[in-house]
């Protein structure tokens, strides 16, 4: 169920499909270059892309140089007019651009850099937004969190403390308790903080479960005791959050690679994309204490490491309609948009 490919100029590592109403068709992508040598450099690109489903088209509307880029999320829609688009970089900065011009794929649209911060004198990894993005969690490579704040087009760090061992691979919101923050890190933990005590306090660590590093994080929106862990050991781990001082590990499957990111869909319950790095892209349904992949898509050569589904209304008209996907691929930089072979009716 091919559509689209494209290939960018460096390591691609990053897609994100914009969640904002009139503004769906809008596909961003990042990459993160390491040029090694005497003084090694890390070099990155922000692209914009229209995707126009009917016609079967991904057009690169506009791309700028970066440094290098580990992560990018669009803000939640709902508290602000314009889409906000967050990026992590690899030179301690946070980033946040806004959305500019038409974008019906004409020429015009772009990202105007709002705000930047530098958060850390250690690499952001990885970012995430709370509900009323009024502030975003930032995982940095020396294993510290920084919660900063976004308050009329200023970045200001809150709190920023020690949270794990080794890189921090990982860190969200409780998209239903915003003042609770997981972090998952390189040091196999999977922490959860409460940000109305300063310092934070440690709600729970498990540190037994993830026989390697953890690498991906994800409250579900659809059920309020539902949370999902990706690891570098190849599973993707489904928890019960309702004895929140310990969650309960449900459900877990092996998906054949490195768990690096997963998605769940925007509107079907326990529907879940998982980017799973040696082993291309699979698509996983969870239903209480059961888990299983509905599909793999491999059409891509080198590590899968970004995919997201396609918001809003494009994915829901009615009858069968098959959700569109984005995925991205390190080394080959490529990007793909695709649909599911299986039906899901929406």
């Amino acid at each position: 169920m091919d559509i689209a490919h494209c290939y960018l100029n460096g390591n691609a590592d990053a897609v994100e499909f914009c969640p904002h109403n009139s503004h769906h068709n809008v596909l961003a992508a990042s990459t993160y270059t390491l040029q090694e040598g005497g003084e090694p450099s890390r070099l990155g690109s922000i692209s914009l892309f229209n995707v126009d489903v009917d016609t079967g088209h991904l057009d690169m509307v506009c791309s700028e140089d970066t440094s290098g880029i580990f992560d990018i999320k669009w803000n939640p829609p709902g508290m602000h007019a314009n889409p906000f688009l967050a990026q992590a970089d690899a030179d301690g900065y946070l980033r946040i651009k806004m959305l500019e011009g038409c974008c019906n794929g004409v020429q015009g649209t772009y990202l105007k850099e709002m705000t930047s911060e530098k958060i850390s004198s250690s690499m952001c990894l990885y970012l995430d937004w709370n509900p009323s993005a009024t502030s975003i969690t930032v995982g940095l490579s020396d294993g510290s969190v920084s919660i900063v704040s976004l308050l009329e087009s200023k970045l200001e760090i809150q709190e920023e403390w020690k949270a794990h061992d080794f890189e921090l691979w990982t860190t969200s919101f409780d998209i239903h308790q915003p003042n609770l923050v997981y972090t998952g890190s390189d040091d196999c933990k999977f922490s959860c903080w409460d940000l109305r005590d300063s310092p934070s306090n440690l709600v729970f660590q498990i540190s037994k479960v993830h026989k390697m590093g953890v690498c991906c994080i994800e409250k579900s929106p659809h059920d309020p005791n539902s949370l999902l862990t990706g690891s570098y050991d190849e599973f993707l781990r489904v928890w019960d959050l309702r004895s929140i001082s310990k969650p309960v590990n449900e459900t877990s499957i092996s998906l054949g690679g490195g768990v690096w990111r997963v998605k769940h869909h925007p509107f079907i319950p326990g529907l879940v994309l998982a980017a799973c790095m040696h082993n291309g892209f699979a698509i996983v349904v969870s239903k209480g204490d059961k888990a299983e992949v509905l599909e793999t898509y491999k059409k891509h050569d080198s590590l899968a490491y970004g995919a997201d589904w396609q918001k809003g209304e494009a994915n829901h008209r009615g009858g069968r309609t098959k959700p569109l996907i984005a995925t991205c691929s390190f080394y080959d930089k490529l990007v793909r948009l695709w649909r599911p072979g299986n039906d899901i009716i929406l």
